[in-house]
């Protein structure tokens, strides 16, 4: 028996690649002579790069930029072992967890870091570059990541703007002259897990504000201000890209991105291919993905979502379990031949999460042990 282990992160307790490797071990428990294959996967959020460079056996460089607070932090940029591609993660430059929570709010915040990182990047001679949007504490609409390469953006006295969220309330006129010139070299592909649009109430202030830190008077605000940002932003580049798909990832960074050429990709799908999971799923017996959280998102742009529809194409069964489901009816079922959570008995989230490599072993051990009597 073929079993593929390819799960996302189990946010806040385990990596995808520490989740596949209690999965592993749960079907070591039940099946000690069924052959593994371990995939990792990501959507562009948290983990993107480490799954990368974990299929392609790539390496790890680190860098200092500026955090989500404005102070310094040292980040990492993944090189892709076969295509010598820079790897760069916005969880990991301007990642909420980065910020305390008492601190959380997306007025506060800034992208000028990613735009570093990116720079940080063309230094080093890399010119083909992907870039994972997920987890972003910002909500500037990709303002300190284009200040920081090169663009220059003033209000209506002719004032250079600062890089945080609340300053897109005063941009009134943009300068891309001033990019960086190696930028028109460079081929951005950009891995996103959701496909909202910049504005509205499904665009990156309403939907995801709150997660941030915003109130119901900032998420306003911000909404607003990102509209007339984005206003200004598409007549310097001569495109209409506010309400593409994913234009409101990562607080408007899938935005900003499309703006100097980046082109938006489903994350868990470029992740897939690089790891051929596909093959690999098309000649097993059984497939076993999970998550932190599953709930109606597993569906559009996430990870195990993707996992479970590729195993639904090749009619393999494929098995979820994640830390916690959010699914009354039953939707997920859909998609996946079983569905279930790691929890055992009633505990505290924080139990939850200080347990969950152990819940996750013992709760693989019981699924596959019933499959396979079966």
């Amino acid at each position: 028996m073929k079993i593929t282990i390819s799960p996302d992160s189990f946010k806040g307790s385990l990596t995808a690649k520490e989740a596949s490797h209690m999965i592993e071990k749960g079907c070591q428990l039940a099946a000690p002579s069924a052959k593994l294959t371990k995939i990792p996967m990501a959507d562009g959020g948290e983990g993107t790069v480490d799954a990368l460079v974990y299929a392609t056996n790539g390496k790890y460089l680190s860098y200092e930029v500026t955090g989500p607070l404005g102070g310094l932090v040292i980040a990492p940029m993944g090189i892709s072992g076969v295509n010598n591609v820079a790897l760069i993660e916005v969880a990991n430059v301007c990642g909420l967890m980065q910020v305390p929570t008492d601190q959380q709010n997306p007025l506060y915040t800034t992208s000028y870091g990613l735009g570093e990182m990116i720079l940080k990047g063309v230094d080093a001679g890399y010119r083909q570059m992907l870039v994972g949007l997920g987890g972003s504490a910002t909500n500037d609409g990709g303002l300190g990541m284009l200040q920081a390469l090169g663009a220059k953006f003033y209000d209506q006295n002719g004032q250079e703007v600062g890089p945080f969220g609340e300053d897109i309330i005063n941009v009134e006129k943009v300068d891309f002259s001033t990019l960086d010139e190696r930028l028109k070299h460079c081929d951005i592909k950009v891995a996103s897990d959701v496909e909202n649009p910049l504005c509205g109430e499904h665009g990156a202030s309403y939907v995801f504000g709150p997660q941030k830190g915003a109130s119901a008077m900032v998420v306003k605000q911000l909404d607003e201000a990102l509209e007339h940002h984005s206003t200004v932003v598409e007549q310097a580049v001569g495109k209409s890209l506010k309400n593409s798909k994913g234009a409101g990832a990562a607080g408007g960074l899938g935005f900003a991105l499309m703006a100097i050429g980046g082109k938006l990709t489903s994350g868990a799908e470029l992740v897939g291919d690089v790891a051929q999971l596909e093959e690999e799923i098309k000649t097993s017996q059984l497939v076993i993905t999970g998550e932190g959280q599953s709930d109606f998102q597993t569906f559009y742009g996430k990870a195990p979502g993707y996992v479970g529809k590729l195993a639904q194409k090749h009619n393999v069964p494929c098995v979820l379990i994640s830390g916690a489901i959010d699914d009354d009816e039953g939707q997920l079922r859909e998609l996946f031949t079983g569905v279930f959570s790691i929890t055992n008995k009633p505990m505290s989230l924080d139990e939850c999460i200080e347990k969950a490599g152990q819940l996750l072993i013992q709760a693989t051990a019981n699924v596959v042990q019933l499959l396979i009597e079966k």
